[in-house]
């Protein structure tokens, strides 16, 4: 365990230091005269000064535990909503609100095991559907998928962001290339590497081969900010669940943490010898990274990392399947399963998807996807197939549970919140450079729904 260094700031307010000067007091403001006239304006600051005097003072009087409880209560609306949407009931019994709070406080504390891989039956091939747009003619580097699962972007090496409807399965928009005009932005200036987009779909982020990370809005597919601080190309990035934290990390060997409610940057993570390939992120103020033959977990609040070694080659991917455990995969064929607690791997599959029949070496990992907080995780190639893994309770060993034949080299791999359905990102080459291709293939995305029996 050793400490990261913190960058500098390059954007955002400075850290207000404490002072032992005395507080300068507000000069009262004379009262207006009844003859004095007083115009809209000030009306309404006089009417907004008085709701805010009130509410401090509301606040002033209200002690941790009231405000405990009231937020708790506001909490508590929420979910009833969302639940009442859900079952269109007007009436839902407190059974569903408990087994509610209940999931959602082990799913923050990393603590929710649900087993879920054996009742993964078989593919539903009727309904499998393959979306693809003309303008995408080049690699489909990255895909990313709403939290409502409605609507699915995907990058490219042609510069482009198209944006899909799952319910309809039709092109809704794009994010074109064309490179920035003076100020103004209108699409994206280079290849596109890493998508993501936040819990409530308020921002998509987009990382390019230049080194920027441009913020969208997912909804309207408008340009809100460009952040500026990498020196290389941006190879990943992810938000940290029902929040604005945004993180990156870069072939300049750095992760920056970022903060989208104020867009503006926090800080730099200094610590790998060599790129930052991979990045992900759940509830907690952690990230886990891959950069060249190690893998970090870097505790943002603790200001530390850990460190991890078990990959003979390069680590191409990582992924959380919960709080304490994660799943890595790179070019010397292995897949591993991680404890947070632990330096080694859990297990390590030899050869997860057999050796290239060429040179006689184990064919990379290029693509993973865990189901959060359960016992399945899916793994890519360019052997022709996906492959879904069943985890033992313990992750100390696993089983496959199904081969999914999907033709070309499989660059990026998501599962709908729910479940119920993966989706593929395939290509003729691999995201980072063509040492690989696949001259059959087809660059598009696979959607591809499952039979589960409970």
């Amino acid at each position: 365990m050793s400490f990261f260094i913190k960058g500098k700031q390059l954007s955002g307010t400075k850290r207000a230091k404490f002072s032992t000067q005395k507080i300068k007091k507000r000069k009262v403001q004379p009262k207006p005269s009844a003859n004095d006239e007083i115009t809209s304006s000030e009306d309404e600051d006089l009417v907004e000064d008085k709701t805010a005097d009130i509410s401090d003072s509301e606040n002033e009087h209200e002690t941790a535990q009231e405000k405990k409880l009231r937020l708790a209560k506001v909490y508590l609306q929420e979910i009833e909503k969302e639940e009442k949407a859900r079952l269109e009931k007007d009436e839902i019994d407190q059974s569903v609100l408990s087994k509610r709070l209940k999931e959602d406080y082990l799913k923050e504390t990393g603590k929710l095991r649900l087993t879920v891989a054996s009742n993964y039956k078989r593919v539903d091939t009727i309904n499998i559907k393959t979306l693809k747009c003309k303008q995408q003619k080049n690699t489909i580097t990255c895909i990313c998928i709403s939290s409502d699962n409605n609507f699915l972007f995907s990058g490219s090496k042609d510069g482009l962001v198209v944006k899909y409807s799952l319910k309809d399965y039709k092109k809704v928009g794009c994010v074109p290339f064309i490179r920035q005009i003076g100020e103004e932005v209108l699409g994206n200036s280079s290849e596109v590497l890493c998508l993501a987009v936040s819990t409530n779909n308020k921002y998509l982020a987009i990382g390019d081969k230049n080194g920027k990370v441009n913020i969208w809005d997912p909804k309207e597919l408008k340009h809100i900010k460009t952040l500026i601080g990498h020196k290389n190309a941006i190879l990943g990035v992810c938000f940290k669940k029902e929040s604005h934290t945004l993180y990156s990390c870069s072939r300049d060997k750095t992760i920056k943490v970022w903060s989208l409610d104020e867009m503006a940057f926090v800080e730099t993570l200094f610590g790998h010898q060599d790129m930052v390939a991979s990045i992900d992120s759940l509830y907690r103020d952690r990230v886990v990274t891959s950069g060249g033959h190690d893998l970090r977990i870097w505790k943002i609040t603790e200001e530390t990392q850990l460190i991890y070694n078990g990959h003979v080659g390069n680590i191409d991917i990582v992924r959380l399947i919960n709080e304490e455990h994660f799943v890595s995969g790179g070019d010397d064929g292995q897949i591993c399963i991680w404890s947070v607690m632990r330096k080694r791997p859990l297990q390590c599959l030899q050869n997860a998807h057999g050796k290239d029949l060429f040179n006689n070496q184990p064919r990379w990992i290029t693509a993973l996807a865990a189901l959060i907080n359960t016992d399945l995780i899916a793994s890519g190639s360019y052997d022709g197939f996906v492959r879904l893994w069943k985890l033992d309770k313990d992750f100390k060993s696993s089983l496959e549970v199904m081969k999914i034949r999907v033709q070309g080299v499989i660059n990026s791999l998501v599962f709908t919140s729910d479940g119920k359905a993966l989706l593929v990102g395939v290509s003729r080459d691999y995201r980072f450079g063509r040492w690989h291709t696949v001259k059959n293939a087809k660059n598009c995305i696979l959607f591809i729904p499952f039979v589960i029996e409970y």
